[in-house]
């Protein structure tokens, strides 16, 4: 090895690390791990993999990952795999587990950033499975603002019958009502789940998956592939080939994850009816890589955007469907060909949006999945954020029409999820019902836990449309009903969540996009004069941690707002 080597404006960051006599020690160490002298010349590919057997949604990734390095090796790169983590939001949905999930976005940005930072990767292939891997990629590329393409894992095949998993946790509701018994539900649990790959409707992975592909960080159809297929090899493979000619152009994350782009990801969960996941997470990215984005404009951009496809939760069918028929490309090309995406925008292939589409073909005659624009499923978005004296910084409903545009009804009020959840199995919560669920936001969790137990059990009791779930948590991609989320400020922080009393009359307006506490304001000031925090659940460790750091829901709970 020479003193110093040729510049090569691709090899940036590993060069300081491999290059000249006094990095013989770093190239040692290399060498154990498979370098040969050939690979120090070579940019250095970080593939993030987040593989683990915690989860079917990430069980097959670490082959993926090692496609991907394939792919950039013969591309003319050095691949080099490492790994970051993933929890299982289906394991630990409706426990105290739970509050581990959305800490653990902020764990595999981080994560990312560290090793690439540390170790001087020049491009990154990041490959997610689980739905919080995928905004915690985003993050951690968008930090580092280096060439980079994000690998959706894939969706899984639907289960027996249909399934999937939501099909159990509604499985436990109907259970409860009596409509169902033990050997039926086992039946459900023993079939629902297939194989490898993330839940199959549209929930919040594939839901995040198409807003990446949207943005333009995915190479065309990774949202939409099967997690066991020819198709996702070939993409991977493509990804670490695609890092090299990035690299070679200089085309970084703040390229392509424009203001605009953002725009392009926004209209598009919205056509597809995604998951209020993605608000959160969409504001979290837009912040990682200095996009301004806000609440506002989901619902800006959703007077213009109609929901278009029949997918699972609130619709009939599954991601592994729409794979069949094509996947979001051809809903892409009608909606840019409707002037309602920016064809402008660069991808990761190279090329703009727009050229990315211009040989997308349209849908087969007849599929019932996707609607045409003629002929919406819901007119405006499902996405509705809503303000009131409930929400004055601004909450997340998820409102398909399905389950009406109105709701008044009484409150019925739980300091935690698990509370909510044995008072609507054991029959407790009845129509007319507001079950209000506070104490669970980003810091009062802490960790924003999924109400998917809670609202799976309301659905399989038959109550889907005859009681409402508001909290200042969140809900599952597969949460369906009238339900309102991220409830700002939350109630730990003396938002007026925390002041409602059973009983009190609430009203939410999916028109008039409000939420209201029907009392008076001095009524509302003597309970806030009375009310008084809650001690932290947490004082140690990573909750505690995180608690301390996060920011409000409504800028993306995120642990690294700017001051």
């Amino acid at each position: 090895m020479s003193e110093a080597s040729s510049p090569d404006s691709r090899r940036r960051h590993s060069a300081p690390v491999v290059d000249g006599v006094n990095k013989a020690a770093s190239r040692a160490m290399l060498r154990a791990v498979g370098f040969e002298d050939a690979d120090f010349k070579k940019p250095q590919v970080g593939i993030a993999s987040t593989w683990s057997m915690v989860t079917p949604c990430n069980s097959h990734i670490n082959k993926l990952a090692d496609v991907a390095r394939t792919g950039a090796d013969e591309a003319g790169g050095k691949g080099v795999i490492f790994n970051t983590i993933t929890i299982s939001d289906g394991i630990a949905n409706g426990t105290e587990g739970m509050k581990y999930s959305l800490v653990s976005r902020e764990v595999i940005a981080d994560s990312i950033e560290t090793v690439a930072g540390c170790e001087g990767f020049d491009g990154l292939v990041a490959i997610g499975g689980c739905d919080k891997n995928m905004p915690g990629c985003m993050i951690g590329l968008a930090r580092l603002n280096r060439p980079g393409v994000f690998v959706y894992g894939g969706t899984i095949l639907p289960g027996a019958g249909h399934t999937d998993i939501i099909s159990v946790f509604e499985a436990v509701g109907a259970h409860a009502k009596g409509d169902m018994s033990l050997i039926d539900v086992k039946q459900v649990e023993e079939t629902a789940i297939p194989g490898p790959g993330a839940c199959g409707g549209m929930y919040t992975a594939n839901t995040m998956a198409s807003a990446i592909e949207a943005l333009g960080m995915s190479l065309p159809n990774s949202s939409a592939q099967n997690a066991v297929s020819d198709n996702k090899r070939e993409d991977c493979k493509a990804a670490g080939a695609a890092v090299l000619k990035l690299l070679e152009r200089d085309i970084k994350p703040s390229d392509i994850m424009t203001r605009k782009a953002f725009e392009n990801a926004i209209t598009v969960i919205i056509a597809l009816g995604g998951s209020t996941n993605a608000v959160l997470h969409l504001i979290a990215m837009a912040n990682a890589i200095g996009v301004e984005l806000s609440l506002d404009d989901f619902t800006a951009i959703g007077k213009r955007v109609p929901v278009l496809a029949d997918l699972r939760p609130s619709g009939h069918y599954m991601m592994s469907e729409l794979v069949e028929i094509g996947g979001i490309q051809p809903l892409m090309k009608m909606l840019l060909d409707a002037g309602l995406l920016h064809g402008d925008c660069l991808t990761v292939t190279g090329r703009t949006l727009a050229e990315n589409l211009a040989d997308a073909a349209p849908y087969p005659e007849n599929q019932q999945i996707i609607m045409p624009l003629d002929k919406p499923i819901k007119g405006e978005s499902h996405l509705r954020i809503l303000y009131g004296n409930l929400a004055p910084e601004g909450a997340v409903a998820k409102i398909t029409g399905k389950e009406g545009t109105h709701f008044s009804g009484r409150a019925r009020v739980f300091g935690s999820e698990e509370e909510a959840q044995e008072r609507i199995l054991d029959g407790t919560v009845v129509a007319g019902d507001v079950l209000v669920i506070r104490y669970e936001g980003p810091r009062g969790g802490p960790g924003m836990r999924e109400m998917l137990s809670p609202t799976s059990a309301i659905m399989g009791r038959g109550l889907g449309s005859e009681v409402a779930l508001i909290t200042d948590g969140r809900f599952s991609g597969g949460s369906h009903g009238f339900v309102v989320g991220h409830i700002t400020p939350e109630a730990f922080d003396g938002g007026p969540l925390a002041l409602v009393e059973d009983g009190d009359e609430i009203v939410i307006d999916a028109v008039a996009d409000s939420i209201d506490l029907k009392i008076d304001d001095a009524e509302m000031k003597r309970r806030r004069s009375a009310w008084q925090q809650p001690q932290p659940r947490y004082r140690r460790g990573v909750l505690a941690k995180y608690a301390r750091a996060v920011s409000s829901a409504s800028t993306g709970a995120v642990t690294d707002l700017p001051e």
